[in-house]
C-alpha cells in the first residue's frame, strides 16, 4: 500500500503590536477631563476591561437587546455574499478590540491575509489579539493601540499581496458617537484606504421608540451594571473612590436627535476623588456615559458618502433592527 502524502503544515501567523499613543494614561487624562467638564462625562470606550467585557456579554444575553442578535443573523444568513463582496487577499482592519462572534465569523471565512484591531486599551487589545490567534494559528495579526476617532497612519504590511482593504465596523461602534463624532471616526477610515477598498459597517436602525429604549434598559439591570462598571473601574486602575452604590442608571429615547442617551444619576450630594484630584456631585447630578444612534438606510449613506464611501449594498435581517452597509472608497 502506497503511505499516505503527508498533510502540509499551515504557516503559523505572527502576532505584532504597536502603539501609536504618546506616553501616559489616556484613561487617567480622559476621566479627569470628562469629569471636569460642566456636564460630567466618562467615555464609554473605557466600558471594556476584563469585567466590563462579561458584563456587556450578559447585555448581549438579555432578551431585550437585539442588536447581536440581528447582526450575526445577518452575517450567517449572507456571509458567502459578504465574502465575496469583499474578495480574496484581504487586510481586515476593525476599529475596536474584541473578539466578538461578528468578528470570528468574518474571519474564518474572509480568511484574511492580516488582521489589524485597532483599539485605545492596550490591555484588551493584547488579550482579544491572542484569543484569535488560539482560534486561527495560521492568522497574522498586527495589533494597534490607537485613538481610531482620530487621525492616523497605518504601517504597510511588506511581502504580503494584500489586494483589498476592509474597514470593519461590527456591532453599534458607529452609533456609538454623535453625528459629527462619527462623521470624524468615517474620515478617518476613509485616510486608511485607497479608492475600492471596502467598509462594512454594522449599523442600528430606526424603529419603535419602545424597543429601542427597552434594549438599553433591560429588566434584570445588566446594562445597569455595565455602566457602573465604568466607576468601579476608575476605583480599581485610577486611585479612585467612587461607591457605586450612591448612583443610579438611566437610558431615555430622544426621538428628536434618533438616539438613545445614557447616564449615570448622583443619588445624593457627595464627592469622589480620581487620581488625587475631588470631584463633587449635586444631588440628581449626571455623568453621561454613552449615546446610541439609530440611522435610517439613507441617513447612514448620506453620511457615509460625505466621508467618502459609496453605497453597495445593504443586508439587513428579516424584521428590519438591524443593517450592514457594504461600501466602497471612492
Amino acid at each position: 500500500m502506497k503511505p499516505a502524502e503527508p498533510i502540509p503544515e499551515v504557516p503559523r501567523g505572527v502576532v505584532r503590536f504597536y502603539n501609536f499613543l504618546v506616553q501616559g494614561n489616556p484613561f487617567l487624562e480622559d476621566a479627569l477631563a470628562g469629569l471636569s467638564q460642566l456636564q460630567k462625562r466618562i467615555s464609554p470606550r473605557y466600558f471594556y476591561d476584563e469585567r466590563g467585557s462579561q458584563r456587556f456579554a450578559a447585555v448581549c444575553e438579555q432578551p431585550e437587546c437585539y442588536l447581536l442578535r440581528s447582526e450575526i443573523a445577518i452575517l450567517r444568513d449572507n456571509l458567502a455574499a459578504i465574502v465575496q463582496f469583499i474578495g480574496p487577499e484581504a487586510e481586515l482592519i476593525e476599529l475596536r478590540a474584541g473578539v466578538g462572534v461578528q468578528t470570528a465569523l468574518l474571519i474564518e471565512q474572509l480568511r484574511p491575509l492580516v488582521y489589524v484591531p485597532i483599539d485605545i486599551d492596550g490591555r484588551m487589545l493584547e488579550a482579544t489579539s491572542g484569543e484569535l490567534a488560539e482560534l486561527y494559528p495560521w492568522l497574522n495579526i498586527s495589533g494597534m493601540r490607537a485613538d481610531f476617532s482620530r487621525r492616523l497612519a497605518l504601517p504597510e504590511f511588506v511581502g504580503l499581496p494584500i489586494r483589498k482593504k476592509v474597514i470593519f465596523l461590527p456591532g453599534s461602534v458607529i452609533g456609538g458617537f454623535t453625528p459629527d463624532e462619527a462623521l470624524e471616526v468615517l474620515h478617518n477610515a476613509r485616510q486608511l484606504t485607497g479608492t475600492g477598498d471596502v467598509l462594512l459597517a454594522g449599523v442600528d436602525l430606526k424603529k419603535d421608540e419602545k424597543t429601542i429604549e427597552s434594549a438599553y434598559c433591560d429588566a434584570n439591570g445588566m446594562n445597569a451594571e455595565l455602566h457602573l462598571n465604568l466607576l468601579a473601574r476608575i476605583n480599581r486602575e485610577l486611585d479612585g473612590n467612587f461607591q457605586p452604590a450612591r448612583f443610579a442608571y438611566h437610558a431615555f429615547h430622544d426621538r428628536t436627535k434618533g438616539c438613545v442617551t445614557m447616564y449615570l444619576v448622583s443619588r445624593y450630594s457627595q464627592f469622589a476623588h480620581v487620581g488625587g484630584r475631588r470631584f463633587d456631585f449635586a444631588a440628581n447630578e449626571t455623568i453621561d456615559t454613552g449615546v446610541a444612534y439609530q440611522y435610517s438606510e439613507a441617513e447612514f449613506q448620506e453620511l457615509a458618502r460625505q466621508a467618502g464611501f459609496v453605497s453597495q449594498t445593504v443586508w439587513t435581517d428579516a424584521e428590519r433592527m438591524f443593517s450592514i452597509h457594504g461600501m466602497t472608497a471612492v
